[in-house]
């Protein structure tokens, strides 16, 4: 790995997160209801049958209320749940988020062992959680490249899910690092 490469990598992560931090938790929470909105009106979300969600952290932007909604309409929908076996995430099918998800590896809520795995390449549609991103489409994750690996093997739209204050000029990569077909922002919707 270039090492030069990596101390950028966690210069633009302590610049992101503290930008982040500075925001209010109202903030943050009025940013989210505005992310979810704006992606309830966009063509790939509402066209996608099998959906790949995340549980979002404190720092992120809260999209689980689109949990409830997209179940209601029919989706089939899936969270990332760590299989320590493989050292990687996997995506199982949620139903019942209120009987099915609990607190798994990191803290992050995810499926429980009951819930049946779905193939990735079977996703029409992936939101990814990041540190940074930028508009070429890279996404900078906390460093451990799960979600690289997720969506190399993903089929359908991935689409990267951040604050306008999470969106950088450029994003240093290596040759793992997988990029976003789209970007979701309380302000923006970017394709690329």
């Amino acid at each position: 790995m270039d090492f030069g490469i990596r101390e950028r990598k966690a210069a633009v992560r302590r610049e992101v997160s503290q930008r982040v931090a500075a925001m209010s938790a109202e903030t943050r929470q009025e940013r989210s209801r505005q992310a979810c909105q704006l992606l309830n009106r966009q063509k790939a979300w509402q066209q996608a049958g099998s959906i790949l969600l995340f549980a979002p952290t404190s720092r992120e932007v809260d999209i689980w209320p689109l949990l409830a909604s997209a179940l209601a309409s029919g989706k089939l929908v899936a969270l990332p749940r760590f299989d320590p076996g493989t050292n990687q995430y996997e995506a199982c099918r949620v139903t019942d988020p209120h009987q099915q998800v609990r607190t798994g590896r990191y803290g992050i809520r995810e499926p429980g062992p009951a819930c049946a795995v779905v193939a990735l390449n079977r996703l029409d549609f992936v939101l990814a959680p990041g540190v940074a991103f930028d508009l070429h489409g890279r996404r900078l994750g906390r460093g451990k490249g799960y979600y690289d690996r997720l969506l190399t093997a993903v089929g359908g739209t991935t689409c990267g899910v951040a604050f306008d204050e999470q969106m950088v000029n450029e994003i240093p990569v290596e040759p793992h690092d997988s990029d976003v077909n789209c970007i979701l922002t309380p302000t923006r919707w970017i394709e690329l």
